[in-house]
């Protein structure tokens, strides 16, 4: 979409805005707000939290596309009198003032019951209700975020107080055109949030594609027609009859991680690195922040880590468990924490097994073994070794893995160029409301 430029324009006398349509003017915050105002969380904390009762805003569920309220929590009414006085209302801008979501901002719906905020959330409430849309829109915009950075000099997690909230300075156009741009901005982002939802879904089938055709491979083979048995596993049901089953304590052993914290004051020590459950990914090892740990030099031996090695995570969240990939010696002399498991096959290879613990039978193997609570689960040592191993023959298992890699790599670049999507559509949702909300073009006939 190319649109114009306003035919005249000043100084905005604003470095960050530069210069604007010769009508508009700037304005601070605080000269259009009747309230800057945040929340505290109640005496008690998360132990208040209640299923029903007057809504409690915290900063993950405000996001510049909206509220999110699949987490949302509430609280008792009687937590707190002064809380009752600063419930929020229809219209009011809800702006993240601390962490790393700072700057996050977006407006209140209509028909949104009135909500408690806690103290990690700003409420801005405008006294016109026309410039509602318009200064939403701004929030949103790089005008806001520029500001707070400037504001912060760079440590974002130091916060925002109301003081630099109502000096922040934004531009104001007339009201009837603050309403064509706010106007413009809700079709156009409109659209391009459609497109994203778009390539989100894709991403999801996209990796449901590629589970789906290791799984298939690895536990039904490439040929179609092969003969078939009964696996005597009810949950994986029939595969090739030529292929063996066995138990992974047949093919491979276990070896447990060293558990962090223990007492070595006063003892000899050498500094190793050490992998943690944040550096075994989904089929891949991420390596960028391997951390140090102190270790008396006769435990090197006992935990050091061996190319070949399948590492698998013992728990974490539900995604996170049995997730693994190979060990090809990376770093020297590397051991592992406890809560990731080295998997050393002896009887298969390391290719083939870590296609099978990734696949969607192991995955349901763990699940149904591992000890759950909210959220999280952790699968024993003991409970991993019992994992039934499918085996073809050699050469088939080639095949079979030469055909996962390509079909891999086929849908990991789909997956990759639906990402790129992704970015260049939220840059040009960014750009397109940072160019309306400050003049750079003009949207009046658009709308």
């Amino acid at each position: 979409m190319s649109l114009p430029r306003y035919a005249e324009y000043k100084d905005s006398v604003v470095a960050w805005l530069g210069e604007m349509p010769s009508h508009w003017e700037t304005s601070s915050v605080k000269h259009l707000t009747s309230r800057i105002s945040s929340g505290k969380t109640p005496l008690g904390g998360s132990e208040t939290y209640v299923e029903e009762g007057v809504m409690f805003l915290r900063s993950q569920n405000v996001y510049d596309e909206g509220l999110r309220l699949e987490d949302v929590v509430f609280i008792s009414k009687e937590v707190d009198e002064s809380m009752a006085a600063s419930r929020t209302q229809s219209g009011d801008i809800l702006l993240n003032i601390t962490g790393a979501s700072i700057g996050r901002s977006c407006l209140v719906p209509n028909g949104l019951p009135s909500a408690n905020v806690n103290q990690h959330v700003c409420v801005v409430r405008l006294k016109d209700a026309l410039q509602i849309p318009f200064v939403g829109w701004t929030f949103r915009s790089m005008t806001i975020k520029s500001q707070i950075d400037l504001a912060q000099n760079g440590a974002a997690r130091e916060g925002l107080n109301f003081d630099q909230i109502g000096r922040m300075t934004i531009p104001r156009p007339p009201t009837t055109e603050q309403l064509a741009i706010a106007t413009f901005l809700d079709r156009e982002t409109g659209k391009i949030d459609a497109l994203i939802a778009e390539q989100e879904k894709l991403l999801t089938l996209l990796a449901e594609k590629r589970q789906a055709t290791i799984s298939h491979a690895v536990t039904r083979g490439l040929n179609p027609n092969a003969p078939m048995k009964d696996s005597g596993v009810p949950w994986l049901g029939e595969v090739p009859a030529h292929w063996e089953i066995t138990r992974l304590k047949f093919v491979a052993v276990v070896q447990t991680g060293i558990a962090k914290g223990k007492d070595t004051q006063g003892k000899e020590t050498i500094a190793v690195p050490y992998l943690r459950v944040a550096n075994v990914q989904d089929g891949h090892l991420a390596l960028d922040e391997v951390a140090m740990i102190d270790i008396e030099p006769e435990q090197l031996d006992r935990y050091r880590l061996q190319a070949g090695d399948v590492l698998m995570n013992e728990g974490g969240d539900f995604d996170k468990l049995g997730r693994g990939a190979i060990w090809n010696a990376e770093i020297e002399d590397c051991i592992h924490q406890n809560h990731v498991f080295a998997v050393r096959p002896h009887a298969v290879s390391p290719q083939w097994l870590n296609q099978i613990t990734g696949s969607q039978y192991a995955q349901f193997y763990f699940m149904g073994r591992s000890k759950q609570s909210t959220n999280l689960a952790s699968i024993s040592s003991t409970n991993i070794m019992e994992l039934p191993i499918l085996l073809p023959p050699a050469d088939e298992q080639a095949s079979i893995l030469s055909f996962v890699d390509n079909e891999s790599a086929r849908l990991d670049a789909l997956y990759a160029s639906s990402v790129q999507a992704i970015a260049l559509l939220k840059e040009r949702r960014s750009a397109l409301i940072a160019a309306a909300v400050t003049g750079k073009i003009d949207v009046r006939q658009a709308a």
